[in-house]
């Protein structure tokens, strides 16, 4: 907390969206599922949409609206611009609530992400992460298994 003029204010930074944590969570016969209650109160609009590594990532507006813009300002003479901008622009679907706090994840997408009935929604700071459990739990045991050189290759980056 910051103190201005015999007042508390919150620091800027707590003021700021944070997703973590992970939730298993169940797709429904109609492509519905449900946000955990505590990632919905910091979504009152938000947007899907193709993310890497075979997930969907999942943006409040106005993230969404930031990357979107980085994403129109790359260069098209290059290839990997325009597929990349292709995946995530035309791939991108607005979302709203249902009273359950579920959204529907359009067909393409689910089967983008080969989402079955189980899928893990995975807080990642700014963004959710969509997965099909087995896929997550696959992708979490490989990743398990190079902590220590991530770990070590982020510090090289970092100094």
């Amino acid at each position: 907390m910051r103190k201005y003029s015999n007042r508390t204010t919150p620091s800027p930074i707590l003021l700021h969206l944070m997703f973590i944590g992970q939730y298993s969570h169940n797709l429904d016969e109609k492509g519905r599922v449900a946000v955990p209650a505590k990632f919905r109160t910091q979504l009152k609009s938000a947007v899907v949409t193709k993310g890497l590594d075979n997930c969907l990532f999942l943006y409040p507006q106005k993230e969404w609206d930031k990357m979107a813009k980085d994403i129109a300002e790359l260069p098209i003479d290059k290839s990997g611009n325009r597929a990349f901008s292709r995946a995530m622009l035309a791939g991108a679907m607005e979302l709203e609530f249902d009273k359950q706090g579920r959204i529907i994840l359009p067909e393409y997408l689910r089967n983008f992400a080969g989402l079955n009935k189980n899928v893990i929604i995975a807080g990642l700071y700014n963004r959710l992460e969509i997965w099909d459990e087995i896929k997550w739990n696959k992708y979490q045991a490989d990743s398990e298994k190079n902590y220590n050189d991530i770990a070590e290759a982020l510090r090289d980056i970092k100094n």
